[in-house]
């Protein structure tokens, strides 16, 4: 079937779905496979459940004789080709954001600053790559006046295959750091990967927003129409859309910021975590382009709850937690210790948990974790996890697993304390919100 007269059954359809467990009335199945999986051999059982649509890709599903079965090649290309032709059938602009750490929390801000002004329809949660994407674009509709696009990467080509499904107008890295090393092969590689975005923006006349701040992103930068944020400057950074600097920290995130013509404004947040100043920043620079008034985008920075484990503050009955247990690559364990050092609190307690995906530089990054670990004085930590065993050599207390953790704190439990959890989702650090 040609993908034209696949779209024509979409814009008849309620939608589309790639979960058997979702299928209702309406809606298109797309029977996706993988390694220990396969969605074809729940096609019939789709179109009873009231789907208009079955598309496979495995013969043996097939029914020739249902019409509402639609045979391709690859039904995730297909998903992705019907994305694309989708996204040109709408016109409308789209904002894509990538960068190694802070892309969900910056595409949670973006769209709350852009909600003030805008219709618009964003990516749900962090579903960033090669199906959730696609799956973000097929569910904007042509009441939407943008659509806010994040994606996520862990190999080269990632950001490529993306870019050239969601086609960008618009574009933001966060930043760029030493995350899914073990699939980039090295920081270089992160920076080529993440900067596939703006070489899309290049190639096609589109615009980025640009932290002036980090180096590396001006680096990789040069040559594009870009807008340019600052912070950490006092005032009107000159030449820059917007500038800010941190107020306070103690736990949460107060700042001030500015327009190039605008007044000085002060924002109090609910972001664990200094290192936010850039993604809030971020935000405001995307919500002064577009027009949404200063006032709104300080209200939509205010009111912003984090969730999802990420810069979020948890209290419980015997405790205070500073949860960013989501992401754990050096860059952004870095930027939270740093940031968790000055949090004023009688009794500080670190939990950390390995870092995946760091291949051959795994046992140096640990051990520098551990070695900042004790230049910054901190006594009561817990390590998670066989590559901070090995790094630890003994300076800390380590736990083989989190169930371990568990454990430890069932029969001496800890009370009274500000505990900073912070590892690879991997981990499971965030079991430990019931037992702090």
């Amino acid at each position: 079937m040609e993908i034209e007269s696949l779209y024509n059954i979409f814009l008849e359809s309620k939608g589309v779905t790639t979960d058997s467990r979702k299928c209702a009335d309406g809606l298109m199945f797309f029977a996706l496979k993988g390694e220990r999986f396969n969605g074809n051999s729940f096609a019939a059982q789709a179109l009873s459940q009231g789907c208009i649509c079955s598309v496979v890709d495995d013969a043996r599903f097939f029914d020739a004789n249902d019409k509402r079965m639609v045979l391709v090649d690859n039904v995730l290309k297909t998903l992705q080709q019907l994305a694309l032709y989708h996204r040109r059938a709408l016109g409308l602009p789209v904002i894509g954001i990538t960068g190694t750490n802070g892309k969900t929390t910056t595409k949670e801000l973006v769209t709350s600053v852009m909600r003030r002004r805008f219709k618009l329809n964003a990516t749900v949660g962090n579903l960033n790559n090669s199906i959730g994407v696609p799956l973000t674009v097929l569910a904007t509709t042509p009441a939407d006046e943008y659509a806010i696009v994040e994606m996520g990467a862990s190999h080269p080509g990632d950001i490529r295959e993306l870019v050239d499904i969601a086609e960008p107008d618009y574009g933001l890295i966060t930043n760029v750091g030493k995350a899914h090393l073990l699939g980039f092969g090295s920081f270089e590689g992160v920076m080529a990967t993440k900067g596939e975005l703006y070489d899309f923006l290049r190639a096609h006349g589109g615009k980025a927003f640009v932290n002036r701040s980090n180096p590396y992103l001006m680096q990789m930068a040069q040559g594009l129409d870009r807008m340019e944020y600052a912070s950490g400057v006092d005032g009107n950074a000159q030449g820059a859309l917007v500038s800010g600097k941190v107020l306070e920290c103690n736990p949460y995130l107060k700042f001030q910021w500015q327009s190039q013509n605008g007044p000085v404004h002060e924002v109090q947040t609910r972001l664990i975590g200094s290192y936010n100043i850039d993604n809030a920043l971020a935000a405001a620079s995307v919500g002064v382009f577009f027009g949404v008034p200063e006032s709104d985008i300080c209200q939509a920075l205010e009111e912003y709850t984090p969730s999802n484990n990420r810069s979020q503050l948890t209290v419980t009955a015997s405790n205070r937690l500073v949860v960013d247990a989501y992401n754990a690559s050096r860059t952004s364990r870095a930027a939270a210790r740093e940031s968790f050092s000055v949090v004023q609190s009688a009794s500080k307690m670190l939990i950390l948990g390995d870092m995946r995906e760091l291949g051959d530089a795994s046992d140096a990054e640990h051990q520098k974790v551990v070695e900042a670990l004790k230049q910054y004085g901190f006594e009561n930590v817990w390590l998670v996890g066989a590559e901070f065993q090995k790094a630890s050599a003994g300076a800390f207390r380590c736990f083989d697993s989190v169930d371990q953790v568990i454990e430890e704190l069932s029969a001496n439990p800890v009370k009274d304390r500000t505990v900073l959890l912070k590892g690879s989702n991997g981990i499971g650090l965030f079991k430990l919100d019931e037992t702090l």
